[in-house]
């Protein structure tokens, strides 16, 4: 069974099996990893399995949370792995047994205060240098640092690429949109990319959009360097090592 061993510097503050149930992180006593540290939110992260994939995912936490030096907001665990939060980091073990029950593992830790402090240390700061050097990278599925990406390569959007971290990316201009497109007369959903088990899957919206010149009229298994284009906007679809 996997283990998680929450650390502060060199030293164990507890080790937590990773059972059937998300093991939840935070600094609120509820959680099953309660963690008494300013810099973490109430409930900051969770882990969990699935699809026999060990996975941690960050609940919009204020200071974030990173793998291996990389921030993620859901990322594939492996044996070995860090995970930093706040000042504390976590070793994931997947090899070895986790000795303690889980009814025993939970811990009650008055939160100080109710606010989140924001964390300002060097450590962070070097965190998020290098996660936005490489994009915000994520971790995903069986190959480890393969991050599907769109570069916009013509066209007026928010921004110039978009690491796709959901299992629903809307192009358009409504205000769920992932690429906001900008212009007048841009369609809300021009159209949609969705996650599933086996890929990543273009669909019109409400507009036909085209993959390497041609129209679809549905769903499409998108491969790394598949060109689309929809609404005048062409984005290139790549998975970055």
């Amino acid at each position: 069974m996997p283990k998680l061993s929450l650390m502060f510097e060199d030293k164990i503050v507890k080790e937590l099996p990773v059972g059937s149930r998300p093991v939840t992180i935070g600094r609120s006593p509820d959680n099953d990893l309660p963690v008494d540290n300013l810099a973490v939110s109430n409930h900051h992260a969770k882990i969990y399995f699935e699809a026999g994939r060990l996975v941690i995912e960050d609940l919009d936490s204020l200071n974030g949370t990173f793998v291996n030096d990389l921030r993620i907001e859901r990322a594939t665990l492996h044996d070995g792995d860090k995970i930093h939060i706040g000042k504390h980091h976590i070793k994931v073990d997947t090899s070895g047994d986790a000795p303690i029950p889980w009814d025993n593992a939970r811990k009650t830790v008055a939160p100080r205060i109710n606010e989140t402090m924001v964390l300002d240390t060097k450590e962070r700061r070097q965190m998020l240098q290098q996660a936005a050097a490489m994009g915000e990278s994520m971790q995903f599925a069986s190959t480890r640092m393969k991050v599907p990406t769109l570069v916009v390569l013509n066209g007026r959007t928010d921004q110039k690429e978009y690491v796709l971290t959901n299992k629903l990316t809307v192009i358009g201009k409504s205000g769920m949109a992932t690429v906001r497109l900008k212009g007048w007369f841009k369609p809300a959903m021009a159209a949609q990319i969705n996650q599933r088990d086996d890929g990543y899957y273009l669909g019109p919206g409400d507009q036909v959009p085209h993959v390497n010149g041609a129209p679809i009229q549905g769903p499409v298994r998108l491969s790394d360097g598949d060109l689309i284009e929809v609404s005048g906007v062409r984005l290139n679809f790549i998975f970055r090592e």
